[in-house]
């Protein structure tokens, strides 16, 4: 999905004769951290709620604060992960769109992407989550895929992610069967290390936690 797909026109842009307390009242209204800027529609930058409240005068032009402007957006044909960077980048509740012409577009709200993060990763498709854990030199996907196929079943989505500090892989696995079970047995017959699941069996995945916890105690 582009990021001009996701695009809310009814947040409010600003101008630079706008003041600071318009802005922050527009900010309040709209719950937002950021407020778009332009000039004859052409973007000029975000201003933040901390910079409008780190002013001492109410009526003063935001004009006089385009110092403190972040230039930060994306582009209207870009993919929407990237505006998932953008707002993670510039930690603000709004990532403004512009065209080729640096006009603004829109902005997209933390919200929308949210809702498509959702939609993206399957979070509404019925099914059961499989958490695995291992060196990254082990990661492939097509034993993994093997393995849940040979149950039966199908992975609906896949997703990694590098543990900052231990530098190993975390895989989160979304299959399209609740009743996993089988499948967990699977990979640990494989000596794969299933940190997490969750499925129909929430009971016995609150059980098999705790014998891990126990026989991690007892060092056995």
């Amino acid at each position: 999905m582009l990021t001009i797909e996701l695009i809310n026109n009814n947040i409010p842009r600003l101008k630079l004769k706008d003041s600071v307390g318009r802005a922050l009242q527009l900010i309040n209204d709209f719950r937002v951290t950021h407020l778009p800027v332009v000039k004859d529609d052409k973007f000029l930058g975000l201003v933040s709620e901390d910079d409008l409240l780190d002013q001492d005068e109410s009526k003063m032009p935001i004009e006089l604060m385009q110092e403190s402007f972040i230039h930060a957006a994306v582009h209207e044909n870009e993919h929407f992960l990237n505006a998932v960077t953008c707002s993670n980048q510039i930690d603000s509740t709004v990532v403004p769109v512009i065209n080729e012409e640096n006009e603004l577009m829109g902005v997209i709200t933390t919200n929308e992407l949210l809702k498509t993060i959702g939609n993206f990763a399957g979070t509404n498709e019925i099914g059961g989550i499989i958490v695995l854990e291992m060196e990254r030199s082990q990661f492939a996907i097509s034993e993994i895929s093997r393995i849940v196929e040979s149950n039966d079943a199908t992975i609906l989505h896949l997703n990694t992610t590098i543990h900052a500090e231990t530098g190993m892989l975390t895989v989160t696995l979304h299959i399209n069967k609740k009743e996993i079970s089988a499948i967990v047995a699977t990979f640990e017959r494989y000596e794969f290390d299933v940190i997490y699941y969750f499925g129909n069996e929430k009971f016995e995945n609150e059980i098999h936690s705790n014998y891990r916890h126990l026989m991690n105690y007892l060092d056995i």
